[in-house]
């Protein structure tokens, strides 16, 4: 069984922080990232999410969002699933999109990454 929550590090360096799984599957934590938009230094960020429970003999799956508080005007948007491996290590893959604020709708087709 993969369990989401505690403290996961990624191959950037930065940190995530998820609580404890509720038994809807909502959970919440921080995220700590090193690699910023704005070139500055990140603080901790909220996070929200849903764990799917897995069928039998699967691994579950997740989404979440970050808000990127105080530092940049973007949210982002994770979607993935949570995996033990041979040796016995969890190893959650995702997937990202990251919307930044634009000025404009002419504007929109660089607002997401």
């Amino acid at each position: 069984q993969c369990q989401l929550s505690g403290l996961w590090r990624n191959e950037q360096g930065s940190l995530m922080e998820i609580s404890a799984v509720r038994d809807n599957g909502d959970f919440q934590g921080k995220y700590l990232t090193q690699v910023t938009l704005a070139g500055v230094c990140a603080r901790a960020s909220p996070l929200r999410g849903i764990q799917q429970q897995p069928g039998e003999g699967g691994w579950p799956t997740f989404a979440f969002t970050v808000h990127w508080d105080k530092f940049s005007n973007a949210t982002t948007a994770f979607v993935g699933q949570c995996f033990v491996d041979a040796g016995g290590k969890e190893i959650l893959t995702t997937m990202w999109l990251l919307r930044e604020n634009v000025g404009s709708v002419q504007e929109d087709w660089r607002g997401t990454r």
